[in-house]
């Protein structure tokens, strides 16, 4: 029998305004849950590294150890993740392309194996975590963190952001993921077999004028030129006047002197017993 391949289509895509924010994250803004619990000299697998800025991050905290980033989309982004890598002069670590639905490791071979919002993406999220129990080390940890986009909240009030936030979950549901991962991910480690489960929760907050503009460029772009454009049209689920209205509610909502928005992410600690 062949190996379970993903079935979902990452509702993102990769157009540069999506990588800008990708490579925003850092272990200490995106992983902080998790680093109190690492060890220097554990191996730890990523899964769903993109360009890798929390991978080579992690890198740091298990300076006797190994970490390996693993991600499915391709040469272009673990290359950026092997030259960020590079340029910041570290070792001990590598990026390789695999599928978390079948990962090409033995039982128990990391300490920690972790994903950053990739679950709301994927078509089995319960799959995918029993896979990265199964590569973890008997007493290891499995962590994941997963933001829940019906629990985005934003100042001003904007009906444009709120058709945004409606669009998106239909874009996400679409492609085969779950928008609001957040407030299901600890059921999912649940139906993944683990018993031993820490949940936390986390937000990023834009609340500067640097920041406000910065993410709202983001989805200015994003709304009229990524694959989320792309599939809502495709789909049939928006025209482009509505992607457009979208994209201007975006820049508009930057535009205030008092935007500020709020993005949850639930987060789960499960140890392999």
């Amino acid at each position: 029998m062949a190996p379970k391949t993903e079935s979902a289509t990452y509702t993102h895509g990769h157009h540069p305004s999506v990588i800008r924010s990708h490579g925003w994250r850092t272990a200490l803004n995106s992983a902080a849950y998790l680093l109190p619990h690492l060890k220097p000299h554990m191996k730890i697998l990523d899964i769903g590294c993109g360009p890798g800025t929390i991978t080579v991050d992690l890198a740091g905290y298990v300076p006797e150890g190994h970490v390996t980033g693993l991600e499915r989309a391709g040469e272009v982004i673990l290359g950026q993740a092997r030259t960020l890598a590079q340029e910041r002069g570290v070792k001990n670590i590598d990026f390789v392309s695999g599928d978390a639905n079948a990962l090409e490791y033995e039982d128990g071979s990391f300490d920690v194996v972790l994903c950053h919002q990739v679950l709301q993406h994927v078509g089995d999220p319960v799959g995918i975590l029993k896979e990265m129990k199964r590569v973890a080390k008997s007493g290891g940890i499995v962590a994941a963190r997963e933001s829940d986009y019906g629990a985005f909240l934003w100042y001003p009030q904007s009906d444009g952001l709120d058709e945004w936030q409606s669009l998106y979950s239909k874009v996400a549901r679409h492609n085969g993921g779950e928008p609001d991962a957040g407030r299901v991910l600890h059921v999912w480690a649940k139906q993944a077999g683990f018993s031993d489960i820490k949940c936390s929760s986390s937000n990023w907050c834009y609340s500067s004028k640097d920041e406000v503009e910065w993410w709202a460029d983001l989805w200015v772009e994003r709304s009229v030129s990524s694959a989320f454009a792309k599939t809502a049209l495709d789909g049939k689920l928006a025209a482009t006047e509505d992607l457009e209205r979208v994209s201007n509610a975006w820049r508009l909502w930057g535009e205030h002197e008092d935007a500020w928005i709020s993005i949850l992410s639930a987060e789960v600690i499960c140890r392999k017993e």
